[in-house]
């Protein structure tokens, strides 16, 4: 067995099934579950039309770099959204999703055999990274979001020493959970960093379609553009369909930057497996060139945080975030029980689902004790993802709760 395999944590999800385990939900509400980030507005039509039609395609074995057209459907989309130009058939690549690209770069790049070899994270994060880290035979470092600075992670927390190890930087914008989107000079700092001690960015742009406000979030691709790197060095971006378009199951993104890096990339996919369906690869050229559904997605998300986000901002420390289909609210300074104590997470978000049928995912356990804390404790995120009916009326139960809480410390 491999024993890099025990350094794993257990995902969140695994973490929080656990801690509900002996938990009876109000049995005369419906339950509700704003716990997990998975997408459920109704996919679009002309999606699932393109699958129908690429059927015959199932005869054919595809190849792992993708169709001519699905590559210049990624820079064409590049273009029109960013203002980026692209080579499509050197720094383009189809992905299985965002999350297995995130991992599998991870394989390509490490080079474990360097004393101390470091992937540095934002803090809380996206827990692919860091397994994607510890099965490479890396370490972690991790910079914690911080709530002056809307969240953002604070890189400063970084010493010299631990940048001169770093091989990989895992970036969020807009940030799960907190929404955060990285401004120009931030991006201007990492790439920087990256030049001084030779590290790769990964940048995680896959809720880059949902906002909130009039100019959408700037891209990794395109703050290098607007910093001269317009060959994209030791930058890798990563989007995907699956929230953008609403089809999580479709397994449908790309990577785009630096061609050296995606040269070896394609190496390690071609062998590790990774070619995109036919019938996946044509949904998707029908899928990044049509906008109008994107537009009536994001309408959607906007209406419903516009509902819900008031209810909540009345009884928790929570706002409006840059971007993506999260609130990340902090709780109340106590909670009713006498095994809770104040500003607990975990108790808040156990009691919730016990008393009200609500389920949320407690921040702490997105996160790791990195400069002495949880940067994640105390908080809850919430993916505003079902219905706006299912939406507006958790936002009703969980206002309740906490009002309970006041009146019953």
């Amino acid at each position: 067995m491999n024993p890099l395999l025990s350094r794993l944590h257990p995902y969140p999800f695994e973490r929080l099934k656990e801690l509900s385990a002996g938990i009876v939900p109000a049995p005369g509400l419906k339950p509700i579950g704003l716990g997990i980030g998975e997408p459920r507005h109704a996919t679009p039509a002309l999606i699932e039309e393109a699958l129908v039609e690429a059927l015959p395609g199932l005869s054919s074995y595809p190849a792992t770099a993708g169709e001519p057209a699905l590559r210049e459907a990624f820079a064409g989309w590049l273009r029109r959204r960013y203002g980026v130009s692209v080579d499509p058939f050197t720094q383009t690549l189809p992905v299985n999703g965002s999350r297995e690209a995130l991992f599998a770069l991870a394989q390509t790049l490490i080079d474990s055999s360097r004393p101390g070899a470091t992937v540095v994270c934002p803090n809380p994060f996206y827990q692919i990274y860091e397994g994607a880290a510890l099965l490479a035979g890396a370490q972690t470092a991790f910079a914690n979001s911080d709530p002056a600075r809307n969240f953002a992670a604070d890189w400063s927390q970084i010493d010299a020493a631990t940048w001169s190890r770093t091989q990989l930087l895992y970036v969020c914008s807009p940030g799960n959970p907190t929404g955060a989107v990285m401004p120009l000079d931030e991006w201007q700092r990492l790439f920087e960093l990256s030049d001084r001690h030779g590290f790769v960015i990964a940048s995680d742009e896959c809720y880059s379609e949902i906002y909130f406000r009039d100019e959408p979030p700037l891209g990794s691709l395109q703050a290098a553009r607007l910093l001269g790197r317009d060959d994209f060095r030791n930058l890798v971006a990563f989007t995907s369909l699956s929230k953008r378009s609403n089809v999580p199951g479709l397994r449908s993104g790309f990577v785009a930057g630096d061609a050296r890096l995606l040269k070896a990339f394609l190496l390690y996919r071609t062998y590790h497996g990774s070619a995109m369906s036919p019938l996946v690869q044509r949904a998707s050229i029908a899928a990044w060139r049509d906008e109008a559904h994107v537009q009536a997605n994001r309408d959607l998300y906007r209406s419903k945080f516009a509902q819900v986000t008031p209810l909540l901002a009345d009884v928790l420390d929570v706002r409006l975030p840059d971007a993506g289909f999260y609130l990340w609210a902090a709780v109340p300074g106590s909670a009713q029980g006498a095994a809770a104590l104040a500003g607990d997470d975990v108790a808040f978000a156990l009691q919730l689902l016990a008393q009200y049928n609500v389920a949320v995912l407690p921040g702490s356990l997105l996160a790791r004790t990195a400069q002495g804390c949880n940067p994640g404790a105390g908080r809850i995120r919430m993916a505003l993802v079902a219905p706006t009916d299912d939406c507006v009326e958790a936002a009703h139960r969980i206002r309740n709760f906490t009002l309970s809480l006041r009146e019953h410390p």
